[in-house]
């Protein structure tokens, strides 16, 4: 039954079922969040045995003799890198293994950069007047933040269901030298859940940009995060930059946030070693070495890379069953009415759902009015501004089975009253 052929007394026994069911749940003062991608209890519970790894004082001496309890090591364990090595596929020669906060060695990045510029002598960011940054939408909303609070500007590129539109990134990155970097979430990107195709990653390593100092923000957040059991491949970046002589343009960043404990993980940078020769001293203004007992903690609890994907597996079994709730209850009451789309993510931690042109943040404003907590509509775009207004970030994680449910079903009427008054107001 699609919507649009729908004749306005029809329409209107569809907004009022819609109004009654939202105001039903008024009543309820219900208190649902959907708005973060925030592990449930019971991922959390998955890490509660990496608490008592270090047990004492002979736990915190690292394979090189080196006691974690102290000073030292400013880029890391040898043994940590090697982890993150063995996950990633990336040589232990270019990981940095910092603190618990990807997000805060991103910002950091583009600081350091704002400040004393790039390998290879060139003028700081912040002295070259106006820079920007491309940031394929719908994306990351905290990766826009760090920009919109440095006064970088944004320019909104599209996402296909390979990655970027790479045509965009083309026009832009070689023509503008004010274009600085990227932004990419390349495995299962925020919020659509698409891996970048080959083809983009390629083009991506092989561009000729520009600027001499555009670096490729390579936020793999979600490298390992599958919902089922097949195994998602993404092209390994720097094998790709490597080919075309671009290895310096790629800064690469992970975490264990959503592996081990959030706010208590461990966070890598990698980098080529001509751009860590740059970084390191200017790191070590900055401290004389991250949490090192935290590091170790890790490479105990986990071991290898093989005992990171076992416990990632047992991860999906939580989230596995959400992410089909979601999609489910979607298709019950949305789907075949022509007035929503949704993205089918094979991991990650979010769906997209996409409203009518005009009505996302109709449906948000009417879904936290009965007590169900949305990502603000708009928050998938730079300065908030999606230009259709038509997408919401869904977080399935959080919530138990029951209130996901609930909060989803509340979802999907606040569609449909949005859509219906839309709907209706376009046949006045």
């Amino acid at each position: 039954m699609i919507w649009s052929n729908l004749s306005k007394s029809e329409l209107k026994i569809l907004r009022d079922q819609a109004a009654a069911e939202l105001e039903a749940a008024r009543a309820k003062n219900l208190k649902l969040d959907l708005t973060r991608g925030k592990p449930s209890r019971a991922q959390l519970d998955l890490s509660t045995g990496m608490l008592g790894v270090i047990a004492g004082a002979e736990d915190c001496v690292s394979e090189s003799g080196l006691d974690c309890r102290n000073y030292g090591v400013l880029d890391g364990l040898p043994e940590t890198k090697r982890l993150f090595s063995e996950l990633l596929n990336i040589p232990e020669s270019r990981i940095i293994v910092a603190g618990n906060s990807s997000l805060n060695l991103m910002f950091d990045t583009v600081v350091r950069c704002m400040l004393f510029g790039v390998r290879g002598g060139y003028e700081p960011w912040g002295r070259q007047g106006r820079i920007k940054f491309l940031c394929p939408s719908p994306g990351y909303d905290r990766h826009f933040a760090i920009c919109r609070s440095l006064g970088i500007e944004m320019i909104p590129i599209p996402m296909t269901p390979e990655g970027p539109d790479m045509k965009q990134v083309r026009l832009h990155v070689c023509s503008d030298p004010s274009v600085k970097g990227i932004w990419c979430v390349p495995k299962f990107s925020n919020p659509d859940g698409i891996t970048y195709s080959d083809a983009v990653v390629e083009e991506l390593a092989s561009l000729r940009p520009a600027a001499p100092d555009f670096r490729i923000f390579w936020d793999n957040a979600y490298s390992i995060h599958e919902l089922y059991d097949e195994e998602v491949k993404l092209l390994d970046i720097f094998a790709a930059a490597e080919e075309c002589g671009n290895v310096d343009n790629i800064f690469y960043f992970a975490s264990t946030s959503k592996i081990s404990f959030p706010g208590s993980g461990v966070a890598i940078m990698a980098a080529s070693e001509n751009n860590l020769h740059q970084i390191r001293p200017i790191m070590a203004t900055q401290t004389i070495g991250f949490d090192k007992i935290n590091q170790m903690r890790h490479v105990k609890y986990f071991g290898n890379a093989d005992g990171i994907r076992a416990h990632m597996r047992r991860h999906a079994e939580i989230l596995r069953p959400k992410f089909e709730m979601v999609k489910h209850v979607f298709e019950r009451e949305l789907g075949g009415t022509g007035i929503a789309d949704w993205t089918n993510p094979k991991g990650g931690y979010f769906i997209s759902l996409n409203t009518m042109n005009d009505c996302a943040r109709r449906v948000y404003k009417l879904a936290r009015s009965v007590g169900v907590a949305l990502t603000e509509a708009g928050a998938t775009y730079p300065y908030g501004c999606d230009p259709k207004d038509r997408n919401l970030r869904i977080a399935p994680s959080c919530p138990t089975l029951e209130e996901l449910e609930q909060a989803t079903h509340i979802v999907c009427q606040c569609v449909r009253l949005a859509s219906a008054e839309k709907l209706l107001a376009n046949k006045e």
